[in-house]
């Protein structure tokens, strides 16, 4: 979970899961869209994946034994050789450093690394190895993680407060702001119309591909506006496309907006009224109750209109 998260996000994320799943067992039996639902909200859902499938394995060729050996914990989906280390450090209490972003900037300062090109892990793994003690590896690199976390920060460090000044070649050249150099992100901003389409009480949503950005959760039917279009433009054309329907009436219902990694996404929800009801693949589309929305794994943005029509119809009674 704390892979690009924070801590602070990951807590409350964390002890709901180990009371959904408290072993390896009970994770192996749950269904993926379970296990989705568990993870909703903490983006990167390949990671949920990766540890479903992994419990699998251990559970049926490891019976039931977290593996303690590199090579075989790395084959594990979803593990690479940072995780790998980090585990065994951690688990396992054996000597192998662990290279992640707060300690991968320690060593870019330490070292005075210059340049926004990554110089690679094993420029750090040839510094570090000699230095993780055979005993109590998890307190060396759970320590460097944390200076790193609280104390050598990517912006105004607290140099003065860190215990190994004497050791930064960058602190010594008076250039720890500006190593590593920061990196330009292209943020990108997408408007999106939402279709939330009302049958006998019950709204339609849909699967996304088992493949790609957000796979395996539901969603309301709809997709990106073009520019050419107006919203009513996309709506339709989006229905349409997605459906094969034609929409009777419609009405703008809500706006709202959810940051992820690389853009930034603005959804315009409208209710809607079809024709006629469409005939649609049942593994892929379902009709849901407001209530039942509740059981299946969406992504953020979907989600707070779920949350809106909640909270819409809890004003109404």
């Amino acid at each position: 979970m704390l892979q690009q998260t924070t801590v602070a996000a990951v807590i409350p994320y964390y002890l709901r899961w180990m009371e959904s799943f408290p072993d390896l067992r009970a994770l192996s039996r749950a269904t993926l869209q379970k296990v989705l639902k568990a993870w909703e909200g903490l983006g990167y859902y390949q990671r949920a994946k990766n540890l479903h499938r992994s419990s699998r394995i251990i559970i049926k060729e490891y019976q039931g034994r977290f593996p303690s050996d590199y090579d075989q914990l790395k084959k594990l989906p979803g593990l690479g050789s940072s995780t790998t280390a980090a585990l065994l450090s951690f688990a396992f209490d054996l000597p192998y450093p662990v290279l992640e972003a707060n300690v991968r900037r320690v060593l870019t300062r330490v070292m005075r690394l210059k340049g926004r090109r990554n110089p690679g892990d094993d420029i750090f793994l040839n510094f570090l190895t000699p230095l993780i003690p055979q005993k109590n590896s998890s307190q060396f690199n759970q320590a460097m993680m944390e200076l790193g976390a609280l104390v050598c920060k990517p912006r105004n460090p607290h140099c003065l407060l860190c215990p190994i000044t004497d050791h930064y070649q960058a602190y010594q050249a008076g250039e720890q702001e500006i190593i590593p150099e920061p990196k330009k992100r292209d943020f990108q901003k997408i408007e999106a119309v939402i279709a939330l389409i009302q049958d006998n009480g019950k709204y339609l949503i849909q699967k996304r591909p088992s493949q790609g950005l957000l796979a395996d959760l539901w969603e309301f039917p709809g997709g990106k506006k073009k520019r050419s279009e107006s919203f009513s433009q996309a709506l339709h054309r989006e229905v349409q496309e997605e459906l094969g329907a034609r929409i009777r009436e419609s009405r703008f219902l809500t706006k709202v907006r959810h940051a992820y990694t690389q853009f930034q996404v603005t959804l315009y929800a409208y209710e809607c009224q079809l024709e006629k009801r469409p005939h649609l693949e049942k593994t892929r589309y379902r009709w849901v109750t407001l209530k039942g929305l509740r059981r299946y794994p969406f992504p953020s943005g979907n989600a707070k209109i779920i949350r809106f029509l909640e909270e819409k119809k809890s004003l109404q009674t």
